[in-house]
């Protein structure tokens, strides 16, 4: 089940949702893609736990091709942390949690 504290954003959204003080972490997937499909449900754990501390977001690259291209993303899952509009870190690949709380911290 999708947790409604994910954000579903596109190209014309993006630039709004990174640009909080807050951070912001995005997932660029795509609906086709097995190992996006094996990390979205940590994503969706990491929204719940971090509610009012970390906005968590998700990108069908698919549907937006602009802003993946703006950030050179050849490979998905990437998931991109930001602070104030900056990217503070990324990570490629489905990773486990962990390393998704360490990039996570990173912009705490």
């Amino acid at each position: 089940m999708a947790s409604d504290k994910v954000l579903q954003i596109n190209d014309a959204e993006f630039d709004n949702t990174i640009g909080s003080s807050q951070p912001t972490l995005v997932d660029f997937w795509a609906p086709w893609c097995g190992p996006c499909k094996a990390i979205g449900p940590v994503v969706e754990e990491l929204a719940d736990e971090y509610e009012g501390k970390v906005t968590i977001a998700k990108m069908n690259v698919d549907d937006n091709p602009v802003t993946p291209g703006k950030f050179g993303i050849r490979a998905i899952p990437t998931l991109i942390i930001f602070k104030d509009g900056e990217v503070v870190d990324q990570i490629t690949g489905a990773v486990g949690k962990p390393q998704l709380i360490e990039l996570i911290n990173k912009a705490l």
